[in-house]
Parts: C-alpha cells; structure tokens; sequence
C-alpha cells in the first residue's frame, strides 16, 4: 500500500513540475541532450543495479512517453511492464493480508461429533445426528458434515475401510503365516527352512528343513500342522497367510480347506504384508545362524530346535509389550533373589532368570 501511495506522488509532481511549467522547445532540447548522455553512459558502464526508488520513477516517468519512445531509455519495454505489475500487485497485496478469522474453540457438540466418528467408523452424518438427539443435542445432519470436514475426517464409507493392518490386528488370535528363508552350508550347499507363526502369540513351529522342497514334502507339512489344529495344539485357526511363491501348490492349499482354514494369498512384491514371519526371519538371522557355521540338515535342525525353545519361552518380544510368547506355566517370576544365566548353543544365547 505504502508503494502505491508514493507511485502516486510521483507522478503527480512530474506531471505539475516538469511537463506543464516549461516550453516545449526546452524539453526537446533537454530530452536530445539525455539521450546522447544516456548512449554514452551505455557504452561505459554495464549492467545497472536498479533500486526500488528508481525503478518507481522509470515506471512513473514511462506513463508520460509513447511506447516508441521507450527505447530512448534504459531498461527495455518489458522490464517498465514487469516493475509496472510489480507495482499493481503490491497494491492489491496489501487487501489481501488482512488477519484471518480465528476459529472459535471446539465446543461440547463439535467434540461430540468428533468422538463418535472417530469410534464409530461405519456411522453416517444422519447416524451420528441421530445418536446426538439421544444424548440431547440437538442438530442437523449438514452441521455433522461441517464439522468432520473441518477436522479432515472422511464420510463413512472411505471412513470406514479397514487397512491390512487393522484386519491382522482383529484377527491375529485366529491367523498363522508361513515363509521359506535360506541357509548356506560349509560346503556351498543351499538348505531351505519352512516355517509357521502365531501371529497372536509369536510362537514359531519349524516345519522342516530341505534341500529341495517338492510338492510332496510341501504337502506333508502342511498336514503335519493340520493335526497339530486338530489336536488343538494352535487352537482356533481361521486365516493362513502366504505369498504367492510357487511352492505352495494347489494341494497345499486343499489341505488348510479341509480344516476350514481360509488361505489368504499376499499381493506380489509385498513383504511388509507378511512382516510377522519376515521380521522372525531377520531374527534368526542376526540372533543365531550369522553367528555359526552349518554343516548340513540334520545339523541345522537341532540349532533351530534349541533357539526356537529359547525364542518361544524365554525371548522377550516387543510386539508383546515385552513379554514371552509361552512362559512356562511351573515358572514363577521372584521380585528378588539372585540372578542366574543359562547358556545356549555353546554360549551364543543367554538367558536369564531368578534362582529360587
């Protein structure tokens, strides 16, 4: 606003004081001699730093000349443009920075409205107007609306569309997942681990290890575990998740059906779908086989033997607020007494424990 009020001025006072009070002749004289001084000014000096104050006269004194005789001066016609709408928006600049509105504070209503969208996913704007009127507010479906906008919450059916991890984390108590990771012997040989893990609970079943897993040994795994749930052993299972390698045929499928297991095939290229199973593979990883050297199947089977014993009954897991997956039920924690260590896999593995 300021540069707008001065823009004013100055043109006013050139208009008043130099282009009415003299004659003609006189100006043209004048103009001839600026103009031989400015060609010679240009070929001695270079680029002009233009300041804010000249670039206000240039532009006020330009309103004055046709466009022809801009090339008389300095700056080229489109720079007297560009500092000319410069001008203009630094004049209209100045409406638009007025203070904003403050919004006033959620009232009981608003977080009312608020509470019941966010803990009831499934609910309309007519639903939660509804459930309002029975708590004693009364209001319409269009102010419901307004209010979770404000707060960016979506209408009920985008609202209430549950992520793959809500879905795991309903569920988990009823869902297993299964996966392969690879161990390399001392001999270059390549040895392949099946295995199954209580989503719910962070227990680990080994299924077995193998050199080459067929569609047999798949297969038999499989109904090695399905007597396990009909022993009651996993108790209640009605998920299996698994990615969609090419191990896991058709008849390993048939197997889970038959025990009304659903079998959910993950999307392609997505670990973190699985990320139960490929997290215990990264611990079996770093916490035990980075750390040995394996000579064959039978060898491999009795390490993860021991470490699955220790990982199911002694590992602490975060997901689980720290606790142990399977506590042993005899075992009770002493508040003090000594503190005592048994050693795993040749010391590779501690475990620690209050001695009676």
């Amino acid at each position: 606003m300021l540069f707008a009020l001065l823009y004013a001025a100055v043109h006013l006072l050139l208009e008043v004081l130099i282009v009415r009070s003299r004659s003609q002749a006189r100006l043209e004289a004048e103009v001839l001699a600026l103009r031989h001084q400015l060609r010679v000014l240009e070929r001695q000096v270079g680029r002009p730093r233009w300041q804010p104050a000249d670039r206000l006269l240039l532009t006020a004194i330009s309103r004055f000349l046709p466009r022809p005789d801009w090339q008389s001066l300095l700056p080229s016609p489109q720079t007297l443009l560009r500092w000319h709408r410069e001008l203009v928006r630094r004049k209209w600049a100045a409406y638009r920075r007025r203070p904003r509105r403050q919004r006033p504070a959620p009232s009981e209503l608003h977080q009312l409205i608020l509470k019941l969208a966010r803990e009831n996913e499934r609910w309309g704007y007519r639903r939660i107007a509804g459930e309002l009127l029975k708590l004693g507010h009364r209001c319409s479906h269009l102010t419901v609306r307004k209010v979770l906008r404000r707060h960016n919450l979506p209408p009920a059916p985008r609202r209430g569309q549950r992520s793959w991890r809500e879905f795991v984390r309903q569920h988990a108590d009823q869902m297993l997942a299964c996966d392969f990771f690879f161990v390399d012997t001392v001999w270059t040989t390549r040895l392949y681990v099946f295995f199954f893990i209580e989503i719910g609970s962070r227990r680990v079943h080994l299924a077995g290890c193998t050199y080459s897993p067929s569609n047999q040994w798949m297969v038999q795994q499989a109904r090695n575990l399905a007597w396990e749930l009909q022993e009651g052993e996993l108790g209640t299972k009605r998920f299996l998740l698994r990615d969609r390698d090419t191990k896991f045929t058709a008849a390993f499928d048939e197997v889970f059906r038959s025990e009304a297991v659903e079998v959910i095939r993950l999307p392609f290229r997505a670990p973190r779908a699985n990320s139960f199973a490929e997290r215990f593979c990264g611990t079996a990883r770093r916490e035990c086989l980075d750390h040995l050297l394996i000579f064959g199947r039978r060898h491999l089977v009795g390490v993860l033997t021991e470490f699955l014993d220790h990982y199911n009954k002694a590992r602490p897991h975060q997901g689980l607020d720290q606790r142990i997956s399977q506590p042993p039920a005899d075992v009770i924690p002493l508040p003090t007494g000594p503190v005592e260590r048994r050693d795993r896999l040749g010391g590779l593995v501690h475990e620690y424990f209050r001695a009676a």
